[in-house]
């Protein structure tokens, strides 16, 4: 495909970079000369240095030839009119936007994105986005990540191997003997910062992160059996009330009646609007660093704490405190610079929070052909996790999997059969209309969409 990025910063480029590794065609727009420069040093695309909203600037960047335009500057409204003049000048025939601001994402006015007005076919909001992601990361305690596929019949998480889990040193065709009656698939793991597709005679390691696909309805169960008996938090603290913060918070007053919610937010104006539209969370206005105002909030009491403020460094300091003052709390940050996850361990923060990625992910979703629907990157887009439908015109039809001509790289996890959640073995038959998911390499993504 031929693809035009608009926005040359941390998930321009990312996207960039991950697009032009599955050889798509590449340009990317930015009216940084130094971030240009950076990307024609580093990327195998074409860069171009100029206002993305100028229709001579893409036509120089071959819109009429384009199958695809992506909106990631760091302007709202940029973003839409670049995708206005994609549409009217250029008729791009996918055009993709970031949006922050709330007040543009409000549902009352969402037919302002039709072809008559904004004609903008996928909004992207990073904060609704990692909302969402940190919802259920707290639904899955024990899990780094917790990934649903195919109307949420199907999960992806991804769990840290610890010494006192079960599964240590088994090998993976001996596993299903251990749980017959267990719907999960171990994809592979990050083992030493690389991905390993395990086989049957590979075993689990301690320090191993394992990508398991698992029927939804066996969360707990699954994480019992990898050693992971943490509960669900019902107190949790909030610092930073912004939009991540705040949509959090109603996310989970509207799915978690147990749940007790407080917000820490240091504006005055902005605690106030959040206290009245939100209905059962105790909002604080105070700054988070704050002892006293920590204390306020009743720190015992609380069972996970969350630093979601627009600082990198406010969020580490809170975590810091946190475990300073009190003990086995579990803590996530919001991190934006890359290098502050090398702190990690060292600061004793049980996640950190990379709203780059999650962005990305939601983009790359988009992107694929065919009927992909889903997409999560694992090691910065070096593999992903999809799911696609088998079409009538899938070569797949009716053969056995075993006979299938997968490439080694491609390890399917599940299918969503009717409302059966099938874990596949060797003579399983592939079907019209299956679901399937699946991990693939980079490289084989156009060997998938083919399939």
């Amino acid at each position: 495909m031929n693809i035009i990025i608009c926005g040359a910063g941390r998930v321009g480029f990312t996207i960039a970079k991950l697009l032009s590794e599955q050889n798509h065609s590449i340009t990317i727009i930015d009216q940084s000369s130094d971030d240009i420069q950076k990307i024609n040093d580093t990327l195998d695309v074409k860069g171009i240095v100029g206002k993305a909203t100028y229709p001579s600037i893409l036509e120089k960047a071959d819109a009429e030839d384009a199958d695809m335009i992506i909106a990631v500057t760091r302007n709202d409204e940029i973003n839409m009119l670049i995708c206005q003049i994609a549409y009217t000048v250029f008729k791009i025939p996918k055009k993709i936007a970031r949006i922050r601001s709330q007040d543009y994402l409000n549902p009352k006015f969402s037919k302002v994105y039709d072809k008559d007005n904004l004609p903008i076919d996928v909004i992207i909001s990073p904060e609704i986005e990692i909302a969402k992601s940190i919802q259920r990361k707290l639904e899955a305690p024990g899990a780094l990540d917790n990934v649903p596929f195919a109307n949420n019949k199907i999960r992806l998480l991804e769990i840290q191997i610890n010494k006192n889990c079960p599964i240590l040193n088994i090998k993976l065709n001996e596993l299903t003997k251990k749980f017959p009656d267990l719907d999960a698939n171990i994809l592979g793991v990050i083992r030493k910062e690389k991905f390993v597709i395990l086989k049957k005679n590979d075993v689990i390691k301690e320090n191993d992160k394992a990508y398991v696909i698992i029927n939804s309805l066996q969360l707990q169960t699954t994480l019992s059996a990898f050693g992971h008996e943490e509960k669900v938090s019902n107190n949790i603290l909030i610092i930073g009330g912004g939009n991540i913060g705040f949509n959090l918070a109603k996310n989970i007053e509207e799915s978690f009646e147990s749940a007790r919610i407080k917000i820490i937010e240091k504006d005055k104006s902005r605690a106030e609007f959040i206290a009245k539209e939100l209905n059962n969370s105790i909002i604080i206005n105070g700054n988070g660093l704050d002892e006293e105002v920590l204390n306020e909030s009743n720190l015992e009491d609380v069972e996970t704490v969350l630093a979601l403020t627009n600082d990198d460094e406010d969020n580490l300091m809170v975590s810091v405190l946190i475990e300073k003052f009190a003990k086995d709390k579990r803590t996530m940050a919001l991190i934006n610079k890359p290098n502050y996850s090398l702190l990690q361990s060292s600061l004793k923060i049980d996640d950190l929070i990379d709203p780059r990625m999650n962005t990305v992910s939601s983009i790359l979703k988009h992107v694929h052909k065919g009927t992909i629907e889903t997409a999560y990157s694992i090691l910065n887009g070096e593999y992903e996790v999809i799911e696609a439908e088998i079409i009538e015109t899938s070569e797949l039809i009716n053969k056995e999997l075993k006979k299938s001509n997968l490439p080694d790289e491609i390890r399917i996890g599940a299918i969503l059969r009717d409302k059966d959640i099938i874990i596949p073995r060797s003579n399983f038959i592939f079907q019209k209309k299956d679901i399937v998911v699946f991990l693939a390499k980079r490289d084989q993504l156009q060997t998938v969409e083919h399939m």
